[in-house]
């Protein structure tokens, strides 16, 4: 656990918000051990640490089946969402401000999730997702609710290529009036990956406007592939 608390304390600050603001995504190469990301992926089926099982093609939203995780989270989740947050929140910030929205997001995690409890939103959103052959997950924003942080986390708990193939990381950015730019991005085993949860600031000719994101998986070609995704809200 100090392990993963020194490895973010040792991410530039400065870099990461430069990548979110210039593409709406940032990576966190090696911040867990294969030890962490095998452990996540044998708790997998030990039900009493979940909520909720999804089935993905029952409601189209792609091929493939996750779990949101129960209160209290695993130890390592919890530290991954309350220490990576405070390097979120002031980016997060000032992607309100200059988009001249009225909203300032706390400081620390703690607070988020108090806002999150008084508006009735008091389920956990904490996740992990499988997909075998053939598995792939539709483009799509992970809100939950009124009151949602606008950037959240995945870890990648299997080796692409050895694990896996095919299952690409994508992002697809709506541009007004023109069409969507898709970005496929492609990292390792425990590495981190921030990304945009539904939208962010592109600066144009007349200023700073919205552009709308979706994230999604492709197709697992041969396999099997385990995320960890890391959303800071809580879900009614």
């Amino acid at each position: 656990m100090m392990n993963i608390q020194q490895k973010i304390n040792g991410i530039n600050k400065d870099d990461l918000a430069a990548d979110l603001n210039r593409t709406g995504y940032a990576l966190v190469k090696g911040l867990l051990t294969a030890e962490e990301c095998d452990r996540l992926i044998g708790d997998y089926k030990t039900e009493s640490l979940y909520r909720k099982t999804v089935i993905m093609e029952r409601h189209q939203y792609g091929l493939g089946e996750y779990k949101y995780f129960d209160y209290p989270l695993p130890d390592v989740i919890q530290q991954l969402r309350e220490s990576i947050y405070p390097l979120l929140a002031p980016v997060a910030n000032n992607w309100m401000k200059v988009l001249n929205i009225e909203k300032q997001f706390p400081e620390q995690h703690k607070e988020l999730i108090e806002h999150c409890h008084k508006a009735g939103q008091v389920k956990p959103t904490p996740l992990i997702l499988q997909y075998g052959q053939s598995g792939y997950n539709a483009l799509h924003q992970d809100l939950y609710g009124d009151v949602f942080f606008p950037m959240q986390a995945v870890v990648l708990l299997s080796e692409a290529g050895s694990d896996f193939t095919g299952g690409e990381f994508v992002l697809v950015e709506q541009r007004p009036r023109a069409q969507s730019k898709a970005m496929v991005v492609n990292f390792a085993k425990g590495d981190l990956l921030v990304f945009t949860t539904n939208f962010r600031p592109v600066q144009g000719s007349r200023g700073y406007h919205r552009v709308n994101m979706r994230h999604g998986v492709s197709e697992v070609t041969s396999g099997s592939r385990y995320t960890l995704g890391v959303i800071f809200h809580d879900a009614k």
